[in-house]
């Protein structure tokens, strides 16, 4: 069930090939997840240009997440090897990306682990609704979550403080409007995980005979 009500089959879908384009995107977002972090770890995160890297990495992938979804979606090729990848590569990766800005003391550990216990929480949750032939769709809240949340983590994740040459004002204030949003960021994800308990507990309810 969404979060406007409407309950969602699970066991219902395209009969699509696992071998598609949308699986190939996912397959590729789960392989850079190393790469980027390897990026962004470079000397304790002191290399401007390796995080450089490591924020066209991050962005690649976003942008991949996006494709993949669209296209499943537009072509039929939804699959349930797409349904439970895609979920995995994602939080692989923004979980990569909160420890790593926390390694490198870019954010407080606090507000890494809410988001990752949050974030793997409910998507276990989601497996098991699945199990029980049950999909939960994100809502707007969640889609909102997952806008500010990645513009917040691209701030952060490029080397923003480190600009000179004219362009420490301008890195500086980016800094700041990153911190700002992270902060937005936490606030979407507690309450959105909030909202999906409670939509998890209506549709189990639901399910159950009169």
């Amino acid at each position: 069930m969404s979060q406007n009500g409407a309950t969602v089959d699970a066991t219902t879908g395209s009969s699509a090939s696992n071998w598609n384009v949308p699986n190939a995107l996912t397959t590729l977002r789960i392989l850079m997840v190393p790469f980027f972090g390897w990026a962004l770890l470079v000397d304790d995160g002191g290399s401007a240009g390796w995080r450089w890297v490591a924020y066209g990495l991050f962005a690649v992938a976003m942008i991949t997440d996006k494709v993949d979804g669209d296209l499943a979606r537009k072509h039929d090729l939804v699959t349930n090897f797409g349904k439970i990848a895609d979920p995995i590569a994602d939080k692989a990766l923004t979980g990569m990306a909160f420890v790593g800005l926390s390694i490198v003391g870019e954010l407080w550990w606090a507000v890494t682990i809410v988001v990752l216990v949050r974030e793997w929480g409910i998507t276990l949750m989601r497996f098991w609704l699945i199990r029980e032939g049950v999909v939960l769709p994100a809502g707007r809240g969640g889609k909102l979550k997952t806008l500010v949340q990645t513009l917040a983590l691209g701030l952060l994740i490029m080397p923003l403080k480190m600009l000179d040459g004219g362009w420490d004002l301008v890195g500086d204030i980016g800094w700041w409007v990153g911190v700002v949003a992270m902060g937005a960021a936490v606030l979407l994800t507690v309450g959105t995980g909030l909202d999906y308990v409670r939509d998890t507990v209506r549709a189990r309810r639901e399910q159950q005979p009169a």
